[in-house]
């Protein structure tokens, strides 16, 4: 490779550069020269022009660079996206919770430094979204280096995601290598399996990242009753089930969904007697619950992303509290409330003030017994906070 391009910074605009932030926002481009085209490796120099690193342009995007090395003698080719991904594979066979798994992450992105690459393994399928322009103008090596470094029966495209207007390419989704994927894949989790539609369901196919959260809800199920909203292909129904639970009753606006939750409940031979799979907007379903005078004992809220910018955040912030304010209403004394957002603009901070509001307008008192994450599989880079993107509470509404 031979890096003709160089993007020059404004003054003073190096220091989240120098701090090993992944992005370059355009607002602190001064200049580009040599012509590059999208998702071409530029060498980015501060104003003086000295090198501070190199990466994939975008000219499209706010985002209009993503660096991929500060190390001036490190060439952009094949064998570092190998490289990369032979670290990003080494990780994941030392993290102890992936044992007894066959589907987890395998490459998450800046975090693993390859921005906007996500590999996601179901047994023998690999799923990849190329979601930036650097990785989209290496999609032929990044391919090849998966196969050549894992030896799964196929690679398959869910590149159909909003993200990729941003950066001026069209969703894409379909075969890349190997052998077609059939239309569901089993997948293995802790004692428990799931089928998995890789083609076309959520993300990728399935909430990887609530792993060890699903085990956290089976450990503390028994003898519950258990309401779970948003409940997609009933991965933390299967778990309350699992961990003897008393009764479920599990919500989703998807009817497909909902089939493949009844299906996985048959499948991990749970009794189908104790679960009811209720089609409907969870926010209608909740305030009719609300009015019966209904409650429950354990109540899950793992809502889809409710903002995907900074400028969706306090529309975001009123949903959380809509539906925290319900789920708190419908909790009885002593009982646990687990909620989430997978919104990356709602920090932390932000969720449990949010949260924390509607526990006052529920008239609850309430108290944080753990935060939830996202599980190792799924790592932060120090140098990059945003990768952090799924929060959780566990709360415990005290009795009156």
């Amino acid at each position: 490779m031979d890096v003709k391009a160089i993007l020059r910074l404004k003054p003073g605009r190096e220091k989240s550069v120098l701090r090993h932030h992944p992005w370059i926002f355009s607002g602190a481009v001064a200049d580009v020269s040599g012509s590059p085209s999208s998702g071409d490796t530029v060498d980015i120099q501060d104003s003086n022009g000295n090198f501070l690193c190199r990466g994939a342009y975008s000219p499209l995007s706010q985002i209009r660079a993503r660096i991929w090395s500060w190390d001036e003698t490190e060439i952009i080719d094949w064998h570092y996206f190998q490289h990369r991904i032979e670290q990003a594979v080494k990780l994941r066979m030392i993290v102890s919770d992936l044992r007894g798994c066959n589907a987890y992450r395998l490459i998450h992105g800046e975090s693993d430094g390859l921005p906007g690459l996500i590999v996601d393994r179901y047994a023998d399928w690999l799923v990849v979204q190329f979601l930036a322009s650097g990785v989209e103008r290496w999609r032929a090596e990044i391919t090849n280096g998966l196969m050549a470094v894992l030896p799964v029966f196929g690679i398959y495209e869910r590149s159909d995601v909003d993200v990729r207007n941003l950066e001026g390419l069209q969703p894409r989704s379909g075969l890349l290598m190997g052998e077609e994927p059939p239309q569901q894949i089993r997948i293995e989790e802790h004692g428990l399996s799931y089928k998995v539609d890789i083609r076309a369901g959520h993300k990728t196919g399935f909430y990887l990242d609530q792993r060890a959260n699903r085990s956290l809800v089976r450990q503390i199920s028994a003898g519950k009753e258990v309401l779970d909203c948003f409940c997609y292909t009933g991965g933390f129904s299967i778990a309350a089930l699992a961990g003897g639970a008393k009764n479920v009753v599990a919500v989703d606006v998807s009817p497909d969904a909902l089939q493949m939750a009844d299906e996985n409940i048959g499948m991990n031979k749970l009794p189908i007697d104790r679960i009811e799979l209720i089609d409907g907007d969870v926010f209608q379903v909740l305030r009719g619950f609300r009015d019966a005078r209904k409650s429950y004992d354990l109540v899950i809220l793992d809502p889809p992303k409710f903002a995907s910018s900074s400028g969706q955040v306090e529309r975001a912030a009123r949903g959380y509290k809509d539906i925290n304010l319900l789920a708190l209403k419908l909790l009885r004394p002593g009982g646990i409330l687990v909620t989430f957002s997978c919104s990356g603009g709602v920090s932390a901070d932000l969720f449990q003030k949010i949260v924390a509001g509607a526990a006052l307008d529920a008239q609850a008192e309430v108290q944080i017994v753990d935060r939830v994450f996202q599980p190792p599989d799924h790592p932060v880079s120090l140098n990059f906070p945003e990768g952090a993107y799924l929060k959780g509470l566990m709360l415990y509404k005290k009795p009156g």
